[in-house]
């Protein structure tokens, strides 16, 4: 535990509670509500009963509509899924299962904090691979990582906290590395409908050694509800809902039962409009900042002004603006999160406040990034 710090993002949360009408672009949570047809189930869930243990795995008739949209996705689909408490939930099962003392795992960088504490917490070591500037994939440099403790590759794909997508043969030569040393892949795709210029690929139909994560917090606004799956090598599966047993029990009942009628949900009117908001807070930074266009998720990681994304941050805080440090995410702290996630009105006052603190610390305007076809 000596070597889990407290989550920098809670720290803005708290900081969040002492400004007066803040304007709050850190939290990394939908600003749309659960979709009717679900909530409706809930609530019907909760009145008729369905408020005890569900079986470790989850509930048969949302793991039946889990495969099923699998199938439907990738053409085939015969592993075995678990409902899991959160992606969150899921990712702590996968590396309670897979890793021991010692052994290590990879996580390109910048990369959702909860991987390196959580490999860490275990007595396994994150090894971080640069992705700076663009936030691609380059095989060459996860292979220099490898060593004979490898035993795990950490792929996210959109990504927190840089939006980036990885392409398909970014994936490939990812996998590649992964097959030459016989690495276990854990594939976090919560943020797989946040996708705005084509299609994101999967790295599940690429291997047979691929843990795949997904889950219903982003895409259907679900964050207090605990719920995500899992999927995968049968053997790995099993150990995660053996260990599961013994920490979460199972997933939310009721809610395991709403959930079902989220496969029925649409949820492209709300991509469109973050797609919106993506092109708005972009265009409103890329004169100031040096920033890459994300591709997903709902965030942008623009370079901080003056090198220390903490010194931004806390310059932004002082102007009431909530915004990460990139030092959360990264072994550098040379940039900063912003989260897309709130209105138009909301992400205008950021956009004023922000470019504001950046002409006040540096006179020149700071040239684009270009993305990457």
């Amino acid at each position: 535990m000596r070597q889990v710090d407290a989550s920098g993002i809670r720290k803005v949360f708290d900081l969040a509670a002492s400004l007066d009408n803040p304007v709050d672009l850190s939290i990394g949570q939908p600003d749309f509500d659960v979709p009717e047809a679900c909530k409706r189930r809930a609530i019907e869930a909760i009145e008729s009963g369905r408020n005890k243990y569900t079986v470790t795995q989850g509930e048969a008739s949302l793991r039946s509509r889990i495969a099923e949209a699998l199938r439907s996705e990738f053409g085939s689909f015969d592993s075995p899924v678990l409902v899991t408490s959160g992606v969150s939930g899921g990712i702590l099962l996968a590396v309670l299962a897979t890793l021991n003392p010692g052994d290590e795992a990879i996580v390109p960088d910048p990369y959702f904090v909860m991987y390196k504490h959580l490999v860490r917490l275990i007595g396994a070591v994150p090894v971080f691979v640069d992705t700076y500037p663009d936030w691609r994939l380059r095989a060459d440099r996860l292979e220099s990582a490898v060593t004979d403790r490898t035993r795990m590759l950490i792929l996210a794909s959109p990504a927190n906290p840089t939006g980036a997508v990885y392409s398909k043969e970014e994936l490939e030569s990812a996998m590649e590395v992964a097959r030459r040393h016989n690495l276990l892949v854990l594939a976090d795709e919560i943020y797989r409908d946040f996708v705005y210029d084509g299609p994101a690929a999967s790295v599940w139909p690429m291997d047979d050694r691929v843990i795949l994560l997904r889950g219903f917090s982003k895409s259907h606004a679900m964050t207090g509800w605990r719920l995500g799956y899992a999927t995968g090598p049968a053997e790995i599966l099993q150990a995660m809902t053996t260990l599961q047993q013994y920490t979460f029990v199972c997933a939310p009942a009721p809610f395991q039962w709403a959930a079902v009628a989220a496969f029925d949900a649409d949820p492209s009117e709300q991509v469109a409009a973050f797609r919106e908001r993506r092109d708005f807070v972009y265009a409103g930074l890329k004169d100031r900042f040096r920033v890459e266009k994300p591709r997903g998720a709902f965030y942008l990681f623009p370079e901080a002004p003056g090198g220390s994304g903490t010194k931004f941050v806390e310059r932004a805080a002082s102007a009431g603006v909530l915004v990460i440090p990139g030092g959360v995410f990264s072994q550098r702290d040379t940039h900063f999160r912003i989260s897309y996630a709130a209105d138009r009105r909301t992400l205008e006052r950021g956009l004023e406040a922000l470019n504001r603190l950046a002409a006040e610390g540096d006179a020149t305007p700071r040239r684009a990034t270009t993305p990457r076809d």
